[in-house]
């Protein structure tokens, strides 16, 4: 551990193992883009990462370690001690760009992880920073990748022709010079497919999931969290019960059960089994929001001669807008991406939803990139969703998490 605690040691360790993460990070990138072969070099990797540590270290000022690591990183991808391997068609100008990628980030992350990092011994709290610092800069690239390069494969192959992936299934370059072109796959799932019909499906579907859901677990975390009534702290740590059993495990019941109803293969038997599973989950983020309101706000509209109704609809609800929209944002992704269900009651494609249509492309004789196409229509306007309203989904999450 002593060894571990001089500068130069834990300096030159976490620029070697940064500068790996880097090659293999602009590797990856590169080979998606250009369909050429790039991978890191260990020995290229240990050098500049030594180097560009140590210069970190030593020299403080950003700017000149910016500068000095892309003249280090260029100069490297030109000679066999590059942190990069490179395919023999690889171009001037790619190595180029290697080069600058690669001492770049290296350098420019390095000078923060490293900026209290001095040559001598280092005491406790630096070397501890340094650390975090450099297993922080490590969480962010691989969460990033592991989100990034699925859903980057996933487009670039919606957009790609049968032969282009029967001729290389790996190259995840397109040809821009094809113009509209590029989307017919999205094309022809509109037009051929039906999927116009399964989004607005799959919309309403989650609408009304969004609203039973509300209706029904408003006024019952309410009463969890204000009123007082035998069994109330049984049922409030309770409510989340209904996860400990998998739903595969009811899938049969409620097939037999739905099939003999006659409400299989309908929509009003997904909207009533979807906000089964999305009530409870309302019922226990609601709850700890309502008990963190202030009550005297409550009382004062009871002692004005408002009902109990009253004071949810015209003092509760009101001040609860951040939970109702993140718990209406957490449920609308629920039912907009459930698949169980859908793909157990639906049989009829007129009435399937999206995640049942995209079910339906995967198969010998649909193309591939026709599934990867709706994979995309599947995710995008979650996602778009999901960022626009964000900001409301956190405030929901922790304003209730002080109090009760």
């Amino acid at each position: 551990m002593n060894i571990l605690r001089q500068g130069t040691v834990i300096s030159s360790l976490i620029g070697i193992f940064w500068v790996f993460i880097v090659a293999v990070t602009v590797a990856i990138c590169l080979s998606f883009s250009t369909g050429l072969a790039f991978k890191p070099a260990l020995l290229g990797c240990l050098l500049l990462g030594l180097v560009s540590a140590l210069m970190c270290v030593v020299y403080k000022k950003p700017v000149v370690l910016y500068i000095v690591g892309i003249l280090l990183g260029t100069g490297m991808a030109f000679t066999p001690l590059s942190p990069l391997l490179m395919a023999a068609e690889v171009t001037p100008l790619l190595r180029l760009l290697s080069g600058v990628l690669t001492g770049l980030a290296s350098v420019a992350a390095l000078q923060k992880m490293l900026q209290e990092v001095e040559v001598g011994f280092l005491t406790r709290h630096v070397f501890e920073e340094a650390i975090i610092r450099f297993l922080t800069g490590f969480g962010y690239v691989f969460f990033t990748a592991i989100v990034l390069i699925p859903f980057y494969v996933m487009v670039m192959t919606s957009l790609k022709s049968q032969q282009e992936l029967l001729q290389n299934p790996l190259d995840f370059t397109i040809d821009l010079s094809q113009g509209l072109d590029l989307f017919r796959s999205y094309i022809e799932l509109f037009a051929n497919f039906n999927f116009g019909g399964y989004l607005l499906t799959s919309f309403g579907v989650s609408v009304l999931t969004v609203f039973i859901t509300l209706l029904f677990s408003v006024p019952g975390a309410y009463a969890v969290a204000r009123l007082r009534f035998k069994g109330q702290a049984v049922f409030s740590r309770s409510i989340l019960l209904i996860y400990m059993v998998p739903m595969i495990v009811l899938a049969l019941p409620i097939y037999i059960a739905f099939s003999m109803a006659g409400l299989r293969n309908t929509i009003l038997g997904i909207v009533l089994v979807y906000p089964v599973t999305t009530i409870p989950v309302a019922l226990y983020m609601l709850q700890g929001y309502f008990r963190g309101l202030p009550v005297e706000v409550e009382e004062a509209g009871l002692m004005d001669g408002l009902s109990r109704l009253k004071v949810i609809w015209k003092i509760t609800l009101p001040l609860s807008v951040p939970a109702l929209v993140s718990v209406s944002l957490y449920v609308f992704m629920i039912a907009w991406n459930e698949f169980l269900i859908a793909f157990m009651l639906l049989d009829d494609p007129s009435k399937f939803t999206l995640t049942r249509g995209v079910a339906m492309l995967n198969s010998s004789e649909i193309p591939r990139q026709h599934l990867m196409a709706g994979a995309v229509i599947a995710t995008i306007p979650i996602m778009c969703l999901f960022l626009g309203l964000e900001r409301f989904m956190t405030k929901g999450l922790t304003a209730g998490s002080v109090k009760g």
